[in-house]
């Protein structure tokens, strides 16, 4: 299976043939958990969405028409999911009165343990999570997956002018989240 190019994989998939999948999963599952922790965080959500991804993958392998690469595809529908997830999360939330997070406490906890890059990753993780799905979603893709601006661009469904002003807009966004956090 190893061996087998992305075509012939699709047609094995369109046969209903469960190795293809499994290949599939075994070549792209890191890539879609990374992009899926990246809008999530690392939380049991981000699994079950990087399962649905697979699964929706699996189901909708009669829509797949060979425009883009596997990959693409995969990460256009965990973009999605976990766009959805956020949304989820957010009427959740706001329904129960809202989760208050409160980023100071949790930078105060200190584990000598931990070291300044484990830091800088909660660091992220916690400014990712302050912005907006959107700009959220673009810094993802663009910063800490390295699609380019017009790979990104055809995968949110918007135009290239909004993904360049999103990610300014979230950098500059992120900047001053930090420069808070390590006050």
């Amino acid at each position: 299976m190893e061996t087998l190019t992305e075509e012939r994989l699709i047609e094995l998939l369109k046969q209903g043939q469960h190795k293809a999948l499994a290949e599939v999963v075994r070549r792209h599952g890191g890539l879609v958990a990374k992009m899926v922790k990246g809008m999530l965080g690392d939380v049991p959500e981000a699994e079950d969405v990087g399962q649905e991804t697979f699964i929706r993958f699996w189901n909708n392998i009669g829509d797949y028409r060979h425009e883009a690469k596997i990959s693409t595809f995969l990460v256009k529908i965990a973009m999605n999911l976990s766009l959805n997830e956020i949304k989820r999360q957010k009427k959740r939330f706001s329904r129960f009165g809202g989760m208050k997070e409160n980023a100071e406490e949790l930078m105060k906890i200190q584990n000598p343990a931990h070291d300044v890059v484990f830091e800088n990753n909660q660091l992220v993780e916690l400014a990712l999570a302050k912005l907006d799905a959107a700009h959220r979603s673009v810094v993802v893709m663009r910063l800490l997956q390295g699609y380019s601006s017009k790979e990104t661009a055809d995968i949110l469904n918007v135009p290239l002018g909004t993904v360049l002003s999103r990610l300014s807009r979230a950098q500059d966004k992120l900047r001053i989240i930090i420069d808070k956090m390590n006050v």
